[in-house]
């Protein structure tokens, strides 16, 4: 399956393995970090942001494919649906059906409200159906919330906000003990302790999973619980714009069948935005770990009718997404295989970096390698450093690899590929959103009343970097709090009258800026054909 170059190189790889097993490189220093993060990685890159003209960031930098989806218009006009007579009516009304849309649903449910969960794709088609490595929780007794929020605030860059990573944290054993309640088949020793392993930037082994398909069982157990309560959820179904009602609140959603694009709108007391995130607008051209609809749908919605984004401009590239072969290009290489004992290698066979750096630092690292080291092993696509996965075995006894990453061992397979026996090739992938809207402790955006926001689509959790391990545990803490938050909220709410007025307000604003084109925004799908006009977002559907 290799090439001969890449056989080569792998020669060298086996040489200096019994070597490398043991040996560890030094961690970086924090200047030395700063350095490499300003020299080599993508969210440094000036020349690849544009400032926002108008809207409530004016004058803030967002990535160029963000800003123009920020910028576009509406795929909508004002009068193109009735509002009078609302086709659907709720209390709670959910954007989203992946772990923070169906926590958020499940926890409404139990506050007593009528709940309805809106999704353009099917339950589970989500970010947390790809997550892999697992979910933190400092549940031991050598570990502490104290430690951990240490371990997020620092691996952040001290960016998050406090108040939103000391829920995160403290409420996280908690959250382990609702999924396991739930049905979650947590990895467990013959005891039933749970197993825990370290991951990047982690000072304590805190890392609960589900072998390698943590997202997968924890999505399996929500969407179990979602079609048992009987909370109704209405698939292949964008929500393409929020609506208002006369006094600025949250109010409803205005919905286009992804099939007939037919149009619906939905009168809600609350709306819980929770779409994911943006992976699939390939920013700088990179390939992506993220699941066919994650578009930015909700940044999108909430900044034209007014919220505030928060780090829209920090994304997470993954430092291990699958260079070769190019079938999987860009697919997840989960760091629960370094948390194992695999250790990235250069061409040469040389181990270049600490096994346990934050996910940026391992980035930069390895774009570093490849770039101005000359260090990187030519592929189709572009260039990629070693993981050595056989070194799993040596440390952790022979079926390590089937036993904990099972997934990965098939995902190679299928090309040919037997990871117990021969390193993978890997190179950085468009992860995570670290950006999104603002909110409060509550989950409600900072500035659009009764519009609350769970999972990927929030900013300020966790800062500028996100640690493995911390995605899956936000969508649960804030997915449930969003969900309760809202219900509650739902019982005291009279809403006026529907509007869709900010459609008319923005689009003056795009005019008096002299914003020009045809892009339409939410884009819903990612282009990777022509023709449709529909999905490319370059001209409007109605």
């Amino acid at each position: 399956m290799y090439s001969k170059e890449m056989l080569e190189s792998i020669a060298k790889v086996e040489a200096n393995r019994a070597e490398n097993t043991v040996m560890e490189p030094r961690r970086m220093t924090a200047e030395e970090k700063e350095v490499l993060l300003a020299t080599y990685h993508p969210d440094y890159k000036q020349r690849e942001f544009s400032v926002l003209e108008i809207g409530p960031n004016k004058g803030d930098k967002v990535p160029t494919e963000l800003a123009e989806l920020l910028q576009a218009s509406s795929r909508i006009s004002e009068g193109d649906v009735d509002l009078e007579n609302p086709d659907y009516e709720t209390d709670v009304l959910v954007i989203g059906a992946g772990g923070a849309g169906t926590a958020a649903a499940i926890e409404a449910d139990n506050a007593g409200a009528k709940v309805m969960i809106v999704t353009k794709l099917r339950m589970g088609d989500a970010n947390t159906m790809m997550a892999e490595g697992g979910i933190q929780a400092a549940d031991k007794p050598n570990d502490s919330p104290a430690i951990h929020y240490v371990d997020a605030f620092g691996g952040g860059h001290y960016a998050a906000k406090p108040e939103l990573l000391y829920r995160l944290v403290t409420e996280a054993p908690d959250a382990i003990k609702w999924l396991s309640d739930l049905g979650v088949e947590f990895d467990k020793m013959p005891d039933g302790t749970m197993v825990t392993t370290h991951g990047g930037g982690t000072s304590r082994k805190r890392m609960h999973a589900a072998k390698d398909y943590s997202g997968a069982e924890i999505m399996r157990t929500l969407r179990d619980e979602v079609l048992n309560r009987q909370i109704p959820v209405v698939d292949f179904t964008a929500a393409i714009e929020l609506i208002l009602d006369e006094n600025g609140k949250a109010a409803g959603a205005v919905l286009m069948n992804m099939e007939t694009r037919e149009l619906r709108t939905v009168k809600a007391k609350t709306v819980i935005i929770a779409t994911g995130g943006a992976g699939r607008l390939h920013y700088q051209g990179f390939p992506t770990s993220n699941h066919y609809g994650a578009t930015a749908d909700g940044l999108v919605m909430g900044y034209r009718a007014g919220a505030k984004l928060l780090y829209a401009e920090t994304l997470q590239y993954h430092p291990t997404g699958a260079a070769y072969p190019e079938q999987i290009f860009g697919a997840l290489v989960t760091e629960k295989v370094r948390s194992l004992g695999a250790k990235l290698v250069n061409v040469n066979g040389e181990v270049f970096m600490n096994p346990l750096e934050t996910r940026d630092v391992s980035a930069a690292s390895i774009i570093r390698e490849c770039s101005d080291r000359g260090n990187g092993i030519k592929t189709s696509g572009g260039y990629g450093v070693w993981l050595d996965t056989p070194m799993i075995e040596i440390k952790g006894g022979e079926g390590t690899i089937e036993r904990r990453i099972p997934a990965m061992l098939r995902m190679f397979g299928k090309y040919g590929i037997d990871i117990r026996k021969q390193p993978i090739l890997v190179y950085p992938t468009l992860h995570y959103q670290n950006g999104g809207l603002d909110i409060d402790k509550t989950g409600m955006t900072t500035n659009i009343e009764n519009l609350y926001v769970a999972g990927e689509a929030v900013g300020g959790i966790h800062g500028r970097n996100r640690l493995m391990g911390n995605s899956l545990l936000d969508i649960i803490v804030f997915g449930r709090s969003a969900g309760t938050n809202a219900a509650n909220k739902s019982k005291e709410v009279t809403v006026g009258k529907l509007s869709l007025s900010h459609i008319t307000a923005y689009e003056n604003l795009r005019k008096e800026a002299g914003i020009a084109g045809e892009t339409v925004s939410p884009k819903l799908l990612p282009t990777y054909t022509h023709g449709n006009p529909v999905f490319e977002g370059k001209k409007k559907a109605f």
